[in-house]
């Protein structure tokens, strides 16, 4: 009898193994990046996601310096990095900073280890190179691009390079995403305000970069975010003033053609201010997805074999601003951090919102209840 009973007990364990561990591949957990403010003076904010459920859940935050607005994630160390969007004015120098945390993922917590300064303001995105040896931070307020090396712990330990971009007649050139392109070499930078993706070389020994090409997107649009295709041949990159994306060819040597650029719009019916945010491909690489801010909406589109891009569907985005948007590990479900805004005294919706994916169109589809969070910048998995 008592053979019996462990033999029933075994079998209950081997049916209840998988139930429980389905229950729990359905949680993933979320980091959130957002602008600080008197209400809000932990920018770095940590929160499952059930998807099982459609709800989120709040697990802790933590102070990542100021206006923590884009995050990058070690794949290889339990460490976050935080562009520190701002500008400190430190004898007559415009500085901003980048901040690193150090990510208990069992415990759910962030401590901020270390800061850096940068000798240029206004870092709004941040990346790192393949080895993760090296940060590329983009700033919008300075139009440059900036360089960081990391230590053997991968701590922030130096600036290497910064390249302030001018032009006549312009300001700032607006630098707004750098990241490292699918040969895991070159370097590629969004210049808003100069209508233009710069390519660069980085030298590992010295962290020096060097400028080894342009590409041109249509006079106006400027560019924001960008991604690239699953085989690594083209780069989409979503304008923000344009309302569009453009599609180009990657040469072997890194360099870019334009091939398309679509409007983010639908043809009729909306004549209001709209401008473009951030831009993700589906795991599969079959559909391309982009944040319209203003229209307040998620545009999909399908992608050719040709790289080419044809509407599949626009879908409204939960909220107001969607400044951010990501897809889960998963490629199953879409994430929208809907910023707000204040329009005549009044806070307009401001939230997390989540989507599941429909994998017969692409769409992306309403799912559970949005989490209320004003001023999301950035929301990241880790991979």
């Amino acid at each position: 009898m008592k053979k019996m009973k462990k033999i029933l007990n075994l079998l209950l364990m081997v049916f209840l193994i998988p139930v429980f561990s389905c229950v729990n591949s359905q949680t993933a957990r979320l980091y959130v990046g957002t602008y600080t403010g008197r209400d809000n003076p932990n920018g770095f904010h940590i929160i499952d996601v059930d998807f099982g459920k459609g709800e989120f859940t709040p697990v802790s935050s933590a102070d990542a310096g100021p206006n923590p607005s884009y995050l990058c994630i070690s794949k290889t160390r339990s460490m976050a990095y935080a562009a520190n969007e701002s500008n400190r004015d430190v004898d007559g120098i415009r500085m901003g900073s980048v901040t690193a945390l150090k990510l208990d993922v069992e415990a759910g917590t962030a401590e901020k280890v270390k800061a850096l300064d940068i000798p240029v303001g206004g870092p709004c995105f941040v990346s790192i190179t393949p080895e993760e040896d090296f940060l590329l931070l983009a700033h919008y307020g300075a139009g440059a691009i900036s360089v960081v090396r990391l230590d053997a712990s991968g701590l922030p330990a130096e600036v290497t390079d910064t390249i302030v971009f001018r032009q006549e007649g312009i300001r700032s050139a607006r630098g707004h995403m750098t990241s490292v392109g699918p040969d895991g070499k070159k370097i590629y930078l969004t210049c808003l305000a100069l209508d233009k993706v710069m390519i660069f070389y980085l030298d590992k020994a010295t962290g020096k970069l060097t400028q080894t090409g342009t590409g041109n997107i249509p006079e106006g649009d400027g560019p924001r975010h960008f991604t690239f295709s699953k085989d690594g041949t083209k780069m989409f990159v979503i304008n923000e003033l344009g309302s569009t994306v453009t599609v180009f060819n990657i040469a072997a040597d890194g360099n870019l053609t334009e091939i398309q650029t679509i409007s983010t719009l639908p043809a009729e019916g909306f004549a209001e201010r709209n401008s473009c945010a951030d831009i993700h491909l589906s795991k599969d690489g079959n559909y391309l997805y982009g944040s319209n801010r203003g229209h307040n909406s998620i545009v999909t589109y399908r992608v050719g074999a040709d790289g080419r891009l044809t509407l599949a569907g626009i879908t409204p985005c939960g909220g107001d601003h969607p400044r951010n948007f990501t897809l889960d590990p998963s490629g199953k479900y879409l994430l929208v951090g809907n910023m707000g805004r204040t329009v005549e005294g009044s806070q307009t919706p401001a939230n997390l919102s989540l989507f599941e994916i429909d994998q017969k169109t692409g769409l992306p589809v309403p799912f559970g209840t949005p989490y209320d969070l004003r001023q999301s910048a950035c929301l990241k998995f880790i991979e």
